[in-house]
């Protein structure tokens, strides 16, 4: 099956900086794939150069097959992109815009498709409001419609939730995730990292410009992360024999970091046998942002 996304040594510099050093991914369809990193990571460029927006100094890059410079028209109908920023025209209406819209893809009455749009994310009430006028969640909600006017199979998300309520969060994910059921392969990039971590499969993180991880999101959150465990004990003193796994000590309080969920039995152990209570414990597992955080301090 024909990749998705197929992207090879990619690098695209500005001057002196290097945004893109030698990207290699691959997004296979049907996946909800996640592309994470900090500010200035490359991410926005990459998908520049995805969409057609920008040229890389170097490599390759086709989406389902179709390379983005020398079969552009092809590559581009079969993507859809959420921008980060909130671009839209202050003089149509919501309708309007999705109108022209579908003309640039060649699509005429195609309102049935339109109005189905409106109204899975919340627009049909404002369909004949001009955008203008819409809040800014409301005007996240029209380029979401905007980048799927054209029923595109694959379709990128840039921080596609910023600056957003929670309901609309909520509702913008069934959707998608209806989306993605349906065939459609997903390539998110967010901050939000528990969105990452519930709504997708796969995650490749960069930083400064390389990937520097890429995994499933369960084989990540288990090679990566601790198990924590927070005790309160009584008397207030840990055994020295726990002493390495402490991450962290706040009054009565003992923050302690598992490689395995089998250790708790060695710290209970150690606590009887220092006759030490605990009046509360409690287990929390692993989770994404503590993967991210370790794989970007080990990288530096």
């Amino acid at each position: 099956m024909i990749p998705a996304i197929e992207i090879s040594g990619l690098r695209k510099h500005f001057g002196s900086l290097h945004a893109l050093c030698g990207v290699d991914l691959t997004v296979e369809q049907g996946e909800f794939f996640a592309l994470l990193g900090p500010n200035g990571a490359g991410k926005t460029t990459l998908i520049n150069i995805l969409a057609g927006l920008s040229r890389a100094t170097q490599g390759r890059c086709k989406v389902l097959g179709h390379d983005v410079v020398a079969d552009y028209r092809n590559s581009r109908r079969v993507l859809g992109v959420v921008p980060q920023e909130l671009v839209y025209d202050a003089f149509f209406t919501v309708r309007e815009m999705l109108r022209f819209q579908s003309g640039y893809f060649g699509l005429r009455k195609n309102d049935a498709w339109i109005d189905e749009l409106l109204h899975k994310l919340g627009l049909t009430d404002k369909a004949d409001t001009y955008t203008r006028l819409l809040s800014g969640g409301m005007k996240r909600r029209v380029l979401v419609a905007q980048a799927l006017v054209h029923k595109p199979p694959v379709i990128v998300l840039d921080e596609p939730t910023a600056g957003v309520d929670v309901e609309l969060r909520q509702n913008l994910w069934a959707f998608i995730r209806g989306l993605n059921r349906e065939g459609h392969t997903i390539v998110l990039t967010t901050h939000y990292l528990e969105e990452a971590e519930t709504l997708c499969s796969r995650i490749a993180m960069l930083k400064q410009g390389r990937v520097i991880a890429l995994d499933t999101t369960e084989n990540l959150l288990s090679a990566h992360a601790a198990t924590q465990v927070r005790l309160r004990l009584t008397p207030n003193r840990l055994p020295d024999a726990l002493r390495p796994m402490l991450a962290s000590e706040e009054g009565r309080d003992f923050r302690l970091s598992l490689q395995h969920c089998a250790e708790l039995e060695t710290v209970m152990a150690a606590l009887r046998e220092a006759n030490i209570n605990v009046d509360d414990l409690e287990v929390s597992k692993p989770d994404l942002e503590a993967v991210f955080l370790q794989i970007m301090g080990e990288a530096a």
